[in-house]
């Protein structure tokens, strides 16, 4: 009986550290999107920014003042 109880407290014991690593897992994979959800804003930003520059601008195909034609 004294050796179900100690494997039955082992099992525990394993199920508990694994609970822990799963959690701290989630906990860092949850900031990694959050971070992810960050740059994606910021680079939808940008890119909204420019859509608004090439619409009110002047012409996209403006060659480089070095060009000679």
């Amino acid at each position: 009986m004294d050796d179900k109880i100690e494997r039955l407290e082992s099992l525990i014991a394993l199920q508990d550290r694994t609970m822990e690593k799963l959690s701290d897992q989630i906990f860092d994979q949850q900031k990694q999107i959050d971070d992810l959800k960050r740059l994606v804003e910021r680079l939808a930003q940008k890119v909204r920014n420019m859509d608004e520059e090439m619409e009110n601008g002047g012409p996209v195909d403006v060659p480089p003042p070095h060009y000679n034609g």
